[in-house]
């Protein structure tokens, strides 16, 4: 078997209300996501999840050779990509390439991916994940009534603005969940997409702490802060959960070597070798990992696999346009079926003739770092959300604002 061409589509996810985080919202819910098919002499179509950057040269790595040499191959695509950097897009675009080839390998063992990699039980446990800083009251609720519904006792929202509101919203869902679980206890988590400084990401924790129990506290500094996160982790009795957007083991290891993260994370985008090799290096450590992502059905065949997997982010429950899955959402965790491969089809007509398009990357989208963001302290200064100013100073009960000295 060889790998003959790729293709390239993109497709959008229609959530139907406004997503987001701190650091922006797309208000018309509509989200794009990207798809890389892999093409063979023998017919197989692999399916791949992530970014098409840089395709034309990484694919170069792989044309020609036999697709079920998957680890291998995800090498050689590394090598070609070192000068210029295999982190960002890029590495998304290698993982892309990377799950197609592991579906293929899987299509032609004939077995689902999640059998072929090793494992014995096709049940993931999920949490519910919303991308909900943008909803009222009455819209949260309503949003994580429906994940109770499938059996979800555990959730992960958006804040990070605005203490007094992050207690109140993590107060409803807690209900919500708990009412569903029959008096179980629900598990929150709270992600704020590196929003804080370390002082700001202490503060703001213990404070919700008085009142609320936490999980895990996600990206609370940025992303490469190996001392901010160690600094919260031993500040908060929460877990610091870290690691979506962090690429090859080289990134992982200091923050691990430092105590920095508890809950250790990778992106759906990323790719299953990605993930496997993380997930060894984190069980190394005694260290649980958690798949994020809108769609992470590679990582969810790879996660039956190992022995430190603690729970997946689940987020819309609808498929992207065009996108069949074979799984469903059962009793609070993904349960995956027996097609061979990903289980993943794709309509590409269907893709190619909607005309729903995500809307422009805008500075108040989620994508785009705001200019403040990490300076909250400052007086006067307010967040927007879904079109309504947060107050973004009270960082504490009393409304404390820090002087600017100006």
């Amino acid at each position: 078997m060889r790998i003959t061409g790729f293709r390239t589509l993109t497709t959008v996810q229609e959530w139907g209300r406004p997503v987001g985080d701190a650091n922006g919202v797309f208000a018309d819910g509509v989200v794009p996501i990207s798809i890389v098919l892999v093409d063979t002499d023998e017919g197989i179509t692999g399916v791949g999840l992530g970014p098409h950057v840089e395709i034309e040269r990484i694919f170069a790595a792989i044309e020609g050779e036999d697709p079920r040499a998957v680890t291998t191959l995800y090498d050689r695509m590394l090598r070609h990509t070192f000068k210029a950097g295999h982190a960002g897009p890029v590495f998304g675009t290698i993982g892309a390439l990377d799950t197609a080839l592991w579906d293929i390998k899987a299509q032609a063992a004939g077995e689902p991916l999640w059998r072929l990699l090793g494992g014995r039980d096709r049940r993931v446990n999920a949490y519910a994940s919303g991308l909900d800083i943008g909803l009222t009251d009455d819209e949260l609720v309503a949003a994580y009534e429906v994940y109770a519904s499938y059996g979800l006792r555990a959730a992960k929202l958006k804040g990070g603005l605005d203490i007094e509101r992050d207690q109140h919203r993590l107060g409803l869902v807690r209900d919500v969940l708990t009412e569903a679980g029959h008096g179980r206890r629900a598990g929150l988590m709270l992600d704020v997409n590196e929003a804080w400084t370390r002082k700001q990401a202490v503060r703001h924790v213990c404070e919700i702490e008085r009142s609320l129990d936490l999980i895990w506290i996600e990206e609370p500094v940025r992303r490469w802060d190996a001392e901010g996160c160690a600094a919260v982790s031993r500040g908060v009795r929460a877990s610091v959960a870290t690691g979506e957007n962090l690429t090859g083991l080289e990134q992982y290891r200091p923050l691990i070597a430092a105590g920095a993260v508890d809950v250790v994370q990778m992106a759906a985008v990323w790719g299953v070798t990605h993930f496997l090799r993380v997930s060894a290096l984190a069980h190394a450590h005694d260290l649980p990992v958690s798949p994020i992502g809108n769609s992470p059905i590679g990582l969810l065949h790879a996660a039956t696999s190992v022995p430190n997997h603690l729970t997946s982010e689940l987020q819309d429950l609808h498929r992207p346009v065009g996108v069949s899955i074979d799984l469903h959402v059962e009793d609070g965790a993904f349960i995956l079926g027996d097609s061979p491969g990903l289980g993943v089809r794709v309509d590409e007509e269907l893709i190619r003739a909607a005309e729903r398009r995500p809307q422009a990357q805008t500075a108040d989208t989620p994508n785009v770092r705001p200019e403040l963001a990490g300076r909250w302290l400052l007086a006067g200064v307010d967040g927007i959300v879904a079109g309504h100013p947060v107050p973004v100073v009270s960082l504490n009960s009393h409304h404390e604002v820090a002087p600017t000295g100006r």
